[in-house]
C-alpha cells in the first residue's frame, strides 16, 4: 500500500489531497453525529461553497445523507471510513510514527490519530474513540478496570458502547477526586463507562489530596479500605497525563510546592506523582487508590492523551517505561518524537 500511495504522491498528488480532504469531511461528520454546513465548514477551516459541492458529492456516492435537519453519514459511509483506516494512517504519515513510539518505548501498540487535541473539539473525540477501541480489544469478562479523571477519559467514556465482550466489567476510580468539574472526575467517568456497557462500578469517597494525618486515618477506614482492596486488584488501568505545573495548580498544593516541582523539571503528572523528562518520579502526594507499586505489576496500562501542549509530559511517562498501549494524536506524537 505505502508504495502504491507513493506512486499516485508523484504522478497525482491532486488525487492525495481530496482524497484526505474526503475523509476529513465524512470523519468529522461521523464525530459530530448531526452536522449543520456552516459549522462544518468553520471546524474545516473551508468555505461554504467548497464544502458544498465535496458534500453533494458524496451524497451521490451514497455516504451522506442530506436533510433538512443536517448531514449524517450513512451506514455505506461508516463502512468506507473503517476499511479507509490503514490507508489514512499512510496518508498522514501516522503509521511511520506508530512505529517509531512503539520502538522507542518499547510499547506492544500505539495508535496516533489525525490532528491535535489542543484545538481541535474532533481530534479530541477521535482520541477517545481511539482509546475506547484500544480498551475493548484487551478486556475480558470479568475484569476490574480503574480509571483516572480528566476531559480525555470523558471522551473515551462518551465513546464506549454495550457488546457481548465487555458486559460483566467493573470499573473502578484509580483515585479520589480533585473537588472541581464533576464530570471530569474518576468517580463520575467509571459509573459512565460502567453505565456505557452495562457493566458495574464502584466508587471511591475521598478527595485525591490529603494530608499526612487524613491518609493515615482514611485507609484504615473499613469502607475504604475495601474499596482500596478492589481498585489494587484491577488488571487493566486506563489513564490520562497531565501536565505537572498544571496539575499542581489545579490541586491548590502552594506556590512554594509549585516551585521546588519547577526546580526538579517535573514534566507530567499521573496517579499523584510527578515525573520528571527522565521518567523519574520527583514528587509524590498522599493518595488513596492505586500506588507506583500497583502499576508497575498492572497486566496492561494505556495512556491516553493527546495535544501539542501534553508531548514533553507523554514522553516523561514513556520513559517512566510501564505502559503497554499508547493513545495520542498527531501534534503530541511530533513532540514526543523531537527529541
Amino acid at each position: 500500500m505505502r508504495e502504491v500511495l507513493n506512486v499516485q504522491k508523484q504522478l497525482i498528488p491532486d488525487l492525495i489531497d481530496l482524497l484526505k480532504k474526503r475523509y476529513t469531511v465524512l470523519n468529522h461528520i461521523l464525530l459530530m453525529g448531526t452536522a449543520g454546513r456552516r459549522t462544518l465548514a468553520a471546524s474545516l477551516d473551508m468555505s461554504e461553497r467548497v464544502l458544498r459541492a465535496e458534500t453533494d458529492f458524496l451524497k451521490e456516492q451514497g455516504l451522506l445523507r442530506i436533510e433538512s435537519n443536517g448531514m449524517t453519514i450513512s451506514s455505506a459511509g461508516e463502512e468506507l471510513l473503517a476499511s479507509m483506516e490503514p490507508m489514512v494512517k499512510e496518508l498522514f504519515g501516522l503509521s511511520a510514527m506508530e512505529a517509531q513510539l512503539c520502538q522507542r518505548f518499547g510499547l506492544t501498540t500505539v495508535v496516533v490519530v489525525p490532528g491535535d487535541s489542543d484545538i481541535s473539539s474532533f481530534a479530541k473525540r477521535e482520541l477517545g474513540r481511539a482509546g475506547a477501541n484500544a480498551l475493548r480489544k484487551v478486556v475480558a469478562k470479568n475484569d476490574i478496570v480503574a480509571v483516572t479523571g480528566g476531559s480525555t477519559m470523558a471522551e473515551v467514556a462518551n465513546e464506549l458502547n454495550a457488546t457481548t465482550q465487555l458486559k460483566g466489567i467493573c470499573f473502578v476510580p484509580a483515585r479520589g477526586g480533585l473537588g472541581e468539574s464533576v464530570e471530569f472526575q474518576a468517580n463520575t467517568i467509571a459509573s459512565a463507562m460502567a453505565k456505557r456497557i452495562g457493566g458495574q462500578y464502584r466508587l471511591l469517597h475521598v478527595p485525591d489530596f490529603l494530608s499526612e494525618d487524613a491518609y493515615q486515618s482514611l485507609i484504615h477506614e473499613p469502607n475504604v479500605k475495601e474499596i482500596v482492596t478492589v481498585i489494587r486488584q484491577a488488571r487493566i488501568v486506563i489513564h490520562g497525563i497531565g501536565d505537572a505545573v498544571r496539575m499542581a495548580e489545579r490541586r491548590k498544593l502552594g506556590q512554594a510546592t509549585i516551585d521546588d516541582l519547577k526546580k526538579e523539571g517535573a514534566l507530567a503528572e499521573a496517579f499523584g506523582y510527578y515525573f520528571n523528562r527522565d521518567g523519574q518520579v520527583v514528587h509524590k502526594m498522599h493518595t488513596v487508590g492505586l500506588r507506583l507499586e500497583d502499576i508497575q505489576q498492572t497486566e496492561t496500562v494505556i495512556a491516553v492523551a493527546g495535544g501539542r501542549s501534553k508531548g514533553e509530559a507523554i514522553r516523561a511517562i514513556m520513559k517512566f517505561g510501564h505502559e503497554d498501549i499508547l493513545v495520542t494524536d498527531e501534534a503530541a506524537a511530533k513532540i514526543v518524537l523531537a527529541e
